[in-house]
């Protein structure tokens, strides 16, 4: 793991750092830390750029959960931007409908939108700024424009005949001229512009209040015009990938009755470290379960540039997700703490072989027999319809988008980490008033009975979304996070051995080959899965990639720079020296800091 070559610096100062997906975030959260505010104030200017810049891969309608720390009380805690399922939202409404699985894609498919009212928490709870000033970023490009990604052109061009046939709002809001626009085009949102010039305009009509202010905004959004748009445009049948025409399910009155929360992070110590991740709603601790695996092995087996690292890191992660299939959901009867509780996770250690598992195999944790969804398809292939899932990692290595990722850490030693994601524009028909559509995260729901990841109304849905914050000696010290849905785990284990056990820098870390297994369930729709295949970077090397299917694995070469959009920031706490770096993969993330 000595190999340190980089396509870029790691960025280092002791004023303050950003790294996101997009350098218009990374840079308009710069400028909220140039401004005066904190990471809390810039982490939010930057996530409401994400979504005007980055609309294929996140937006207003969709969710974000976050790990932070603040300056004054280090210990981490969870955002959660995880809006539920609506109250509509019964297993039986779907049977009832002939569908068996959420499906991907439409209205049927959509939560009660959580990211705004999380983001406008955060801001009133720990930042410094005015409403006003952390909004105009975002205002800004979505009423003057933004040059359009070349990915999200070629997504709305394969969307088009979706928007024009079935989702005609879709159609208005991104086919304006009559075409796809062309990469690096201007490209405005003024229904988005608007909505965000009305929650200014809420805030400021409290009075001069910041408090006040976002407490006005977050009413207007749950319980105002914004959820009043929501719930007439959810009554109404729009395609879906089930191939027919339903409304959707979110009411006004299930927007006003959830609003964004805080709880404690699950927290599991590895080597002289302490990791923080979400709760089992998400799949965070599969990241604690791999690492708690990974512990007790030899140094060797922890590197992931060898046959051994990498053949030991891919078995590793298939049990923990193969956990997560059992075990994980909001109504589990087995805690976190009995998945990583030592003899538990010594008998997991003990599944690992010197040759690859196709097996799907959960554990008996807190001595109960694992039952897993009886809908598991197994495939060759992947999901083809435009729209279909969350559009993460082609097998030709071709970046498709999913998600969005924005870490912060500023001079006072706040740091965040967050991965907002959802209601991207090929996920359910745009919202004509609002210029935004709603997410399909209700699609990680089963539509099995007693499950703790089945579907019932008010419960969240078992999200990928996988933000990671890291402390030594009880100050944070890192925030990292990547796109990926079910690889965000698996691309940020390599980053983090890399980082804490080889002792690379975080640029190094994060541009260093990676992989990834397709060998569990997918968590979106049609959730299908390849047991025992194993996608890797073809930077590997023949050796190590010849050697890996030696030993069994069905090696999927994917390109030189195709997996993983990992962002990360740090913090000495000892000097106040901060770094920061961001993935060089697509040419679209960015880290700015001094």
């Amino acid at each position: 793991m000595s190999e340190d070559f980089t396509t870029r610096p790691t960025l280092r100062g002791t004023f303050g750092m950003t790294s996101s997906t997009h350098w218009l975030a990374s840079q308009s959260a710069m400028a909220e830390l140039e401004a005066g505010g904190n990471a809390f104030d810039a982490a939010v200017a930057g996530a409401f750029v994400l979504h005007v810049v980055e609309p294929h891969l996140n937006g207003p309608g969709g969710e974000v959960p976050a790990v932070f720390a603040t300056a004054d009380d280090p210990t981490p805690t969870v955002l959660c931007g995880q809006g539920p399922a609506p109250a509509g939202a019964t297993r039986e409404h779907y049977l009832d409908l002939g569908l068996h699985l959420v499906p991907g894609a439409g209205p049927l498919a959509a939560a009660v939108p959580g990211a705004v009212d999380a983001w406008l928490m955060l801001a009133a709870d720990h930042g410094t700024r005015h409403l006003r000033d952390v909004l105009s970023y975002a205002h800004g490009y979505a009423r003057s424009g933004h040059p359009i990604l070349p990915r999200a052109a070629a997504l709305v061009a394969a969307m088009e005949p979706t928007f024009r046939d079935h989702w005609p709002t879709s159609a208005a809001q991104w086919l304006p001229h009559g075409r796809a626009p062309r990469p690096w085009e201007l490209v405005v949102n003024p229904a988005y512009a608007e909505v965000l010039a009305r929650l200014v305009e809420a805030g400021e009509a409290a009075g001069s209040d910041r408090e006040a202010q976002f407490a006005a905004a977050r009413r207007a959004w749950r319980e105002g015009f914004v959820a009043e748009a929501v719930d007439a445009f959810q009554r109404l049948p729009y395609r879906d990938s089930s191939g027919a025409d339903h409304p959707g399910l979110v009411t006004a009155a299930d927007m006003a009755a959830w609003q964004a929360s805080y709880e404690p992070a699950a927290v599991h110590r590895f080597r002289d470290v302490d990791v923080a991740k979400t709760g089992t709603w998400g799949q965070g601790p599969v990241l604690l379960q791999s690492l708690a695996i990974l512990d007790g092995m030899p140094a060797e087996a922890l590197d992931p540039s060898t046959v051994e690292g990498v053949h030991t890191i891919t078995e590793v992660l298939k049990l923990a997700f193969a956990d997560r299939e059992a075990w994980y959901g909001e109504d589990s009867p087995v805690t976190l703490d009995q998945l990583l509780e030592p003899s538990y996770v010594a008998e997991r250690r003990h599944l690992v072989g010197d040759q690859a598992s196709p097996e799907l195999r959960p554990g008996a944790a807190g001595g109960l027999a694992p039952r897993l969804p009886g809908h598991l398809r197994r495939t060759s292939g992947v999901p083809t319809g435009a729209g279909l899932g969350e559009p993460t990692v082609a097998r030709s290595g071709e970046t498709r988008g999913d998600t969005c990722h924005i870490d912060v850490v500023d001079r006072w030693g706040n740091m965040i980490s967050a991965t907002p994601s959802g209601g991207w524009l090929q996920s359910s028909p745009t919202v004509p008033e609002l210029g935004f559509c709603l997410g399909s995260r209700m699609q990680m729901f089963w539509l099995d009975e007693g499950l703790p990841s089945s579907l019932a109304p008010g419960r969240r849905p078992r999200t990928t979304l996988s933000p990671t914050l890291v402390l030594r000696d009880g100050r944070p010290v890192l925030a990292c996070g990547t796109p990926g849905g079910d690889q965000q785990d698996q691309w940020q284990l390599p980053f983090l051995l890399r980082h804490l056990v080889g002792g690379q820098d975080l640029q190094a870390a994060i541009d260093a080959p990676s992989f990834h297994t397709t060998s569990f369930p997918s968590s979106f729709y049609p959730r299908e899965m390849i047991p025992g295949e194993l996608v890797a970077e073809d930077r590997l090397g023949d050796v190590v990639l010849d050697g890996l299917a030696v030993l069994g694995h069905r090696v999927t070469r994917s390109g030189s720079w195709s997996l993983g959009r990992l962002c990360a920031v740090a913090r000495d706490p000892g000097t106040g020296l901060l770094s920061a770096a961001a993935n060089p993969r697509g040419s679209q993330g960015y880290a700015a800091g001094r």
